[in-house]
């Protein structure tokens, strides 16, 4: 895969998220366009008590995050699994992290505007990294759109080997009479709701209100996910993204969430599921994740929908369950 110049940023924000980072040009696919992605990217050496030599081949670890924010989201996810274990503790084979921006989203490209935000086309642009990362075995970490995203681009390049570690996040279509969130009627309000995204740059302004602590996104940080959406130029992404939800059993998410879903229900390979309960956005929909997944552990927590803030050891927990299993099969 070809390395490019990653686009530069303040050095402010290098101290927050001191990562490799790298642009991937992306040949189109099916109906996504060729675009440019920014990823971040890092190593964790093998851990534990009688960890594997430092040798052994990696597990590869793809981390998915939804809307508005960027890969920034794991960097506490990426420090956790950096600290040194407890000498007891089971090995966990080394790491390598991928932390990709969505497109329209962090420091990728822009595609065309509003209408350029289909599932299908993330789909096919998260199948395009698949296909240029080129790993047969993979750990798959999914968090709110990078759910459908990241279950829709396993389905359409099959990799060999696959772990699921499961944030809040839909995998699969709404139930027949479902009423949408009142965020997601808001974002389909006329004028209003452009008003609000374009130009008064909702939803990132505001993350801390998802949170179950509002507290763990504030300062640097808080700046840190609005700074690459504050040109009114580049911030169509969170209100496309927004009405990408379905708001009836006709909207063209539907049917690629129901191959997400029937993904989800063959999926035979280890996965984990960690919950944020306090998240007012998809707090409720835990029980039928689990229903889907009923072999993968549990972890409930207080954390709302941005929980890669507040639980990163959990989610780091879950991560090197997931990759122990994976390197064993």
């Amino acid at each position: 895969m070809l390395h490019l110049p990653a686009p530069a940023w303040p050095t402010w924000l290098e101290k927050l998220a001191p990562f490799e980072r790298y642009r991937v040009e992306l040949g189109a696919r099916g109906p996504a366009s060729a675009l440019g992605l920014h990823v971040m990217e890092a190593t964790v050496p093998a851990t534990g008590g009688t960890a594997p030599a430092a040798s052994e081949a990696e597990v590869p670890v793809l981390c998915l995050h939804g809307n508005p924010t960027w890969g920034f989201l794991y960097r506490r996810v990426v420090a956790e699994l950096g600290r040194a274990a407890d000498p007891s503790a089971a090995p966990t084979p080394p790491l390598r992290l991928y932390l990709p921006d969505l497109p329209g989203l962090g420091f990728s490209d822009r595609p065309g505007g509003r209408d350029a935000h289909t599932l299908e086309r993330h789909i096919g642009w998260m199948a395009a990294l698949l296909e240029a990362l080129g790993h047969e075995r993979l750990v798959v970490v999914v968090q709110d759109w990078g759910g459908p995203i990241g279950l829709g681009a396993l389905d359409a390049v099959r990799p060999r080997a696959v772990g699921l570690v499961v944030l809040n996040t839909v995998v699969g279509p709404p139930r027949p009479g479902f009423r949408p969130t009142a965020f997601h009627r808001f974002a389909r309000l006329p004028g209003v709701s452009d008003l609000a995204f374009r130009l008064l740059g909702f939803p990132q302004v505001a993350l801390g209100l998802a949170q179950g602590d509002r507290r763990s996104i504030r300062g640097d940080v808080a700046r840190a996910y609005r700074y690459p959406l504050r040109r009114l130029g580049d911030n169509a992404a969170p209100l496309a993204l927004a009405r990408m939800v379905p708001d009836g059993l006709a909207h063209p998410s539907v049917a690629p969430l129901v191959r997400c879903q029937s993904y989800v229900e063959r999926f035979g390979g280890p996965a984990a599921i960690v919950w944020g309960d306090r998240d007012p956005v998809l707090g409720r929909v835990r029980s039928r994740i689990e229903k889907l997944l009923p072999g993968a552990p549990v972890t409930r927590t207080r954390a709302g929908h941005f929980l890669q803030e507040e639980v990163p050891d959990l989610i780091a927990a879950a991560i090197r369950g997931v990759a122990r299993e994976l390197a064993a099969r």
